[in-house]
């Protein structure tokens, strides 16, 4: 899995780079701005990329807009976002095109390597993984009236799961019930949330987006 990584830190890039090669990645640019993140990314076209939010000159959201713009220019391109704070515009923003292959987690979470490896393997499968504690504050902070609102506390819950990036056995197994019983509920998180079958758009995906819009 060939990897870019943009953090401005030399320490934490540093880390990250070792972490990475020491689980069978091969990091083929790791750079510490916006500007220099997109050119490696069009140059390298890597299997995902690993991006803090804020990065020079001013330090707010330099990191994410490059992330969006490399998307831009490459469709679908895998990345994985790292921030400091719970910032849900940012996941969303991610998310938007509903093509998957998108993460956002917190930066202490690199501090469990397996978690963060398992993270970036999923991004780069194009799957989502939205960060445990951020799920949590994210569900925490819904108001009323959005369609959400048509699902019950346990749909709710799997529905938080999918976001973490979970594939329904894993959801299952988190949630001591059967596969079935997950099916169920995810078939009933897409008909609440008007999510009928797609080729183009990936459900799981589009319901996550619903849940960070809501």
């Amino acid at each position: 899995m060939r990897v870019v990584i943009a953090e401005d830190l030399a320490l934490l890039r540093d880390g990250l780079t070792r972490l990475l090669e020491s689980n069978g990645c091969e990091v083929v640019a790791a750079v510490a701005d916006g500007e220099a993140f997109l050119e490696a990314a069009d140059e390298q076209r890597p299997d995902v990329c690993v991006v803090d939010v804020r990065l020079p000159p001013t330090f707010r959201d330099e990191g994410v807009r490059a992330a969006l713009e490399a998307r831009r220019r490459i469709p679908g391109l895998p990345i994985l976002v790292l921030s400091q704070y719970v910032e849900r515009t940012y996941a969303a923003e991610l998310l938007s095109d509903g093509s998957g292959g998108v993460g956002y987690l917190l930066k202490e979470r690199v501090a469990d390597p397996r978690d963060f490896v398992d993270a970036v393997e999923r991004v780069a499968e194009g799957g989502t993984a939205l960060d445990p504690e951020a799920v949590a504050q994210l569900l925490g902070g819904r108001g009323a009236g959005t369609p959400l609102d048509e699902l019950t506390p346990r749909e709710r819950e799997v529905l938080g799961l999918m976001a973490e990036g979970r594939s329904n056995h894993a959801i299952a197994e988190a949630l001591v019930v059967t596969d079935g019983a997950i099916e169920k509920h995810v078939a009933n998180i897409f008909m609440k949330l008007g999510l009928p079958p797609s080729e183009a758009d990936h459900r799981r995906v589009l319901a996550v987006l619903a849940w960070l819009q809501g």
